[in-house]
Protein backbone atom coordinates (compact mmCIF):
# COMPACT_ATOMS: atom_id res chain seq x y z
CA UNK A 1 0.00 0.00 0.00
CA UNK A 2 3.28 2.15 0.89
CA UNK A 3 4.52 1.78 -2.83
CA UNK A 4 1.12 2.37 -4.33
CA UNK A 5 0.43 5.91 -2.04
CA UNK A 6 4.17 6.91 -3.02
CA UNK A 7 3.38 6.32 -6.63
CA UNK A 8 0.23 8.09 -7.17
CA UNK A 9 2.15 11.20 -5.15
CA UNK A 10 4.42 10.96 -7.80
CA UNK A 11 1.91 10.56 -10.67
CA UNK A 12 0.12 13.75 -9.12
CA UNK A 13 3.22 15.88 -8.78
CA UNK A 14 4.44 15.17 -11.95
CA UNK A 15 0.91 15.89 -13.34
CA UNK A 16 1.05 19.18 -11.96
CA UNK A 17 4.85 19.81 -12.86
CA UNK A 18 4.23 19.15 -16.75
CA UNK A 19 1.20 21.08 -17.24
CA UNK A 20 1.84 23.97 -14.42
CA UNK A 21 5.42 24.15 -14.47
CA UNK A 22 5.04 23.73 -9.91
CA UNK A 23 7.38 22.36 -8.28
CA UNK A 24 6.60 18.70 -7.61
CA UNK A 25 7.30 19.41 -3.71
CA UNK A 26 3.95 21.21 -3.53
CA UNK A 27 2.17 17.83 -3.38
CA UNK A 28 5.30 15.67 -2.46
CA UNK A 29 6.12 17.20 1.08
CA UNK A 30 2.41 17.32 2.19
CA UNK A 31 2.05 13.83 1.13
CA UNK A 32 5.21 12.68 2.74
CA UNK A 33 3.86 14.55 5.96
CA UNK A 34 0.89 12.92 5.85
CA UNK A 35 0.76 9.70 4.86
CA UNK A 36 4.10 8.78 6.22
CA UNK A 37 4.31 11.09 9.46
CA UNK A 38 7.68 12.33 7.71
CA UNK A 39 9.30 15.92 9.64
CA UNK A 40 9.21 18.49 7.17
CA UNK A 41 13.20 18.18 7.12
CA UNK A 42 13.07 14.90 5.81
CA UNK A 43 9.71 15.16 3.69
CA UNK A 44 12.03 18.39 2.31
CA UNK A 45 15.09 16.07 1.69
CA UNK A 46 13.13 13.13 0.30
CA UNK A 47 11.18 15.23 -2.53
CA UNK A 48 14.05 17.08 -3.60
CA UNK A 49 16.12 13.72 -4.25
CA UNK A 50 12.80 12.42 -5.91
CA UNK A 51 12.58 15.48 -8.04
CA UNK A 52 16.00 15.59 -9.69
CA UNK A 53 15.82 13.88 -12.72
CA UNK A 54 12.17 13.15 -14.25
CA UNK A 55 10.89 16.80 -13.90
CA UNK A 56 13.74 18.21 -15.23
CA UNK A 57 15.16 16.48 -17.71
CA UNK A 58 11.40 14.82 -19.44
CA UNK A 59 9.39 17.87 -18.94
CA UNK A 60 11.93 20.16 -20.94
CA UNK A 61 12.69 17.28 -23.73
CA UNK A 62 8.86 17.24 -24.50
CA UNK A 63 8.21 20.97 -24.56
CA UNK A 64 11.22 21.67 -26.83
CA UNK A 65 10.23 18.70 -29.14
CA UNK A 66 6.87 20.42 -29.01
CA UNK A 67 8.39 23.92 -29.85
CA UNK A 68 6.62 25.31 -26.78
CA UNK A 69 10.46 26.59 -25.80
CA UNK A 70 13.70 27.79 -27.75
CA UNK A 71 17.28 27.27 -27.01
CA UNK A 72 17.55 30.66 -25.13
CA UNK A 73 14.78 29.64 -22.94
CA UNK A 74 16.59 26.82 -21.88
CA UNK A 75 19.53 29.36 -21.19
CA UNK A 76 17.23 31.28 -19.16
CA UNK A 77 16.40 28.03 -16.90
CA UNK A 78 20.14 27.38 -16.91
CA UNK A 79 20.28 30.46 -15.12
CA UNK A 80 18.09 30.54 -13.05
CA UNK A 81 19.23 26.93 -12.13
CA UNK A 82 22.49 28.55 -11.03
CA UNK A 83 20.59 30.53 -8.47
CA UNK A 84 18.19 27.58 -7.83
CA UNK A 85 21.57 25.51 -6.73
CA UNK A 86 22.78 28.12 -4.31
CA UNK A 87 19.21 28.65 -2.62
CA UNK A 88 19.10 25.14 -2.18
CA UNK A 89 21.48 24.44 -0.25
CA UNK A 90 21.12 27.53 2.16
CA UNK A 91 18.09 26.46 2.13
CA UNK A 92 18.56 22.88 3.01
CA UNK A 93 21.13 24.60 5.94
CA UNK A 94 18.27 26.96 7.48
CA UNK A 95 15.51 24.17 7.37
CA UNK A 96 17.91 21.65 9.30
CA UNK A 97 17.80 24.44 11.55
CA UNK A 98 14.38 25.29 12.24
CA UNK A 99 11.63 22.91 14.39
CA UNK A 100 9.73 20.68 12.40
CA UNK A 101 6.68 22.45 13.38
CA UNK A 102 7.95 26.07 12.52
CA UNK A 103 9.04 24.91 9.14
CA UNK A 104 5.66 22.76 8.37
CA UNK A 105 3.62 26.18 9.49
CA UNK A 106 5.87 28.19 7.25
CA UNK A 107 5.53 26.04 4.44
CA UNK A 108 1.90 26.14 4.90
CA UNK A 109 1.67 30.00 4.95
CA UNK A 110 3.56 29.62 1.96
CA UNK A 111 1.11 27.56 0.05
CA UNK A 112 -1.40 29.94 1.34
CA UNK A 113 0.04 33.42 -0.10
CA UNK A 114 0.78 31.27 -3.73
CA UNK A 115 -3.26 30.32 -3.87
CA UNK A 116 -3.85 33.43 -2.82
CA UNK A 117 -1.60 35.09 -5.91
CA UNK A 118 -2.81 32.72 -7.83
CA UNK A 119 -6.38 33.25 -7.09
CA UNK A 120 -6.31 37.00 -7.77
Amino acid sequence: MQLLILFITGLAAGLLSGMFGVGGGVIIVPALVFFFGMSQQTASATSLMALLLPVGLLGVYEYYQSGKITTEHMWFGLVIALGLFAGAFFGAKLAIELSSDLLRRMFAFFLVLVAIRLWY
